[in-house]
């Protein structure tokens, strides 16, 4: 008797069932000035470089002031600042260095307004700090203030977009996001809702004076949960951009052209010895759902919504020296629990007739010690198992085609947050391409990161167009296979390792075939495939008729 669970797929080449749009091409993270590194350009490069290139990129602090240095959660442009006098007084340099690198490499920003300059900042803030102390009170929380004059902001906010225009062309800005803000339910603003309405008036204001045709949107708030901080504030932006007065026109609502809310699949705060915790794709779909839910009902379903963050979990500085759970992240469970999340959220979107793209809050994290934990696409240089999911997914074509799993599941429809009781989903995806190739995408995956089960896969793929063969290429993410953490761990888990070392682990950094490339006969329309595929995995297999 056979010890695998068998799990039956079959794709139908003749039913094509939608536009393959590629929503999974937004990433983001903290700290701007990373950008201009050589491990932040060299990632980007890498984005740029994949053949469904452009990437829209995100991230905070652009308009904060400071030295231009990252450092973790940190970053600034000096883009506004005031002279003596407050008058404003306009850099454009180092702004410029981070929005070119994006553009060299054939991405896209997605442009997040904020955070407030110190220039901004309300004097009052500072009084109770002498001159030497007002930087390290900026730093801690007055970049998160409401403005001392909303038409400073607005100027600020139009001279930006009109300097992209100027210098990067009115076309390519058209193509871009502009989004307000960062989860101002929380800490990172320290205003009222209402002063964020306000706030987000002036930009939209600002915004379409300078490009009219311009894609603004917001509020950008953390996972909506039935009663908590972050559902009332979306509930309350939704409401006043629909039917409340506008702060600049005196009219009723506000221009709003796409949507952005927060949803994450857990937490794992600093902790040393920390217990077992596991993220959840249940937990990061409800927040996802009640936010369609909160769009639906103020009739705004007909924007796109972008999951400005859509990960895992909330920290992405932290690692696996902060609490060990997040080195998951190295691993090929964060391949799987992507495959899984991203496939869940179209599925809802799709029943649900809306547009949702989820950006991964994952970039790469500078001087890092070898496999940190930090939620990165890379370590030192080395492309980790998640990276080779986004490979993936570019090679996808542009057509769904029909696709059915008998282990497809319902995250919410899980008793529990992480289907304990449940069997690993294992589903996919298959499209074609203008071309002709057929590209399927098959993963398993289980909350529990040490749920051990393998499956028998019987593919079967139906009306292929019959030229006598068919060439197959079949790659595998999992512990095996395109997965550069397992031979750090053969290496002996080196935090810097020898260039021995380290040529050894970077020769397993990329996308790498289950089996050898192959052309077989096709004596019909009909072409079965049989493989094993372990829980967090990934197979990615294409199929080229009439070789």
């Amino acid at each position: 008797m056979s010890s695998y669970s068998d799990v039956k797929v079959k794709v139908d080449v003749s039913r094509i069932t939608g536009s393959c749009l590629h929503a999974w091409r937004y990433i983001g993270y903290d700290e701007c000035n990373y950008t201009q590194m050589p491990e932040g350009e060299e990632l980007i490069s890498k984005f740029g470089a994949l053949p469904d290139a452009p990437y829209y990129i995100r991230t905070h602090h652009l308009l904060c002031t400071g030295n231009g240095r990252g450092t973790y959660k940190w970053g600034s442009t000096n883009v506004y600042t005031e002279d003596d006098r407050g008058n404003p007084v306009y850099t454009w340099e180092t702004l410029d260095e981070i929005l070119d690198a994006y553009v060299k490499h054939h991405c896209k920003p997605f442009f997040e307004l904020g955070f407030m300059p110190m220039g901004l900042v309300h004097p009052a803030f500072f009084e109770n700090h002498p001159s030497w102390d007002r930087y390290r009170a900026y730093r801690h929380e007055g970049w998160a203030t409401p403005p001392k004059d909303y038409g400073k902001w607005y100027e600020l906010i139009f001279r930006v977009v009109a300097h992209c225009v100027e210098r990067y062309g009115k076309q390519e800005v058209l193509t871009w996001y502009w989004e307000l803000w960062n989860e101002p339910d929380i800490s990172y603003w320290k205003g009222t809702v209402e002063e964020f309405c306000k706030l987000y008036d002036y930009t939209e204001a600002a915004v379409h004076a300078a490009l009219d045709e311009a894609m603004l949107g917001g509020p950008a708030t953390c996972g909506p949960i039935p009663g908590n901080a972050a559902h009332d504030f979306l509930n309350k932006f939704l409401s006043h951009c629909s039917q409340e007065t506008n702060y600049v026109t005196g009219k009723q609502g506000t221009r709003l052209d796409f949507i952005t809310f927060h949803a994450k699949g857990g937490g794992f705060p600093f902790r040393i010895n920390a217990p077992k915790e596991t993220p959840s794709v249940k937990r990061l779909l409800s927040q996802v759902k009640l936010g369609m839910e909160t769009v639906q009902r103020h009739g705004l379903s007909d924007r796109e919504i972008v999951l400005s963050e859509a990960d895992p979990d909330g920290w992405a500085a932290g690692g696996r020296f902060d609490n060990a759970n997040m080195n998951f992240r190295n691993t090929e469970y964060f391949a799987s629990y992507i495959a899984s999340s991203y496939r869940q959220i179209e599925t809802l979107a799709l029943s649900m007739k809306m547009d949702v793209r989820p950006l991964a809050w994952t970039f790469v994290f500078p001087g890092e010690r070898c496999f940190e934990g930090t939620r990165a696409f890379s370590t030192q240089g080395i492309d980790k198992a998640v990276f080779n999911l986004f490979k993936v997914y570019a090679r996808s074509g542009r057509h769904y085609l029909s696709f059915e799993s008998s282990h497809e599941k319902d995250a919410l429809c899980y008793a529990d947050d992480y289907g304990s009781e449940e069997e690993p989903e294992v589903s996919g995806m298959a499209t074609k391409s203008d071309d002709g190739k057929i590209g399927i995408l098959i993963y398993s995956h289980h909350d529990n990161w040490d749920k051990v089960q393998d499956f028998k896969v019987t593919l079967e793929i139906n009306h292929l167009p019959n030229h006598g063969k068919v060439a197959i290429r079949h790659y595998r993410i999992d512990r095996s296979h395109s997965n550069a953490y397992t031979e750090w761990v053969r290496q002996g888990r080196p935090n810097f390792p020898t260039p021995q070392q380290y040529a050894a682990i970077k020769s397993k950094d990329q996308l790498e075939f289950l089996e050898p490339p192959q052309e077989v006969p096709l004596s019909n329309s009909t072409l079965v495939m049989e493989f094993q595929l372990p829980t967090h995995a990934v197979s990615w297999i294409e199929v080229q008729p009439g070789t």
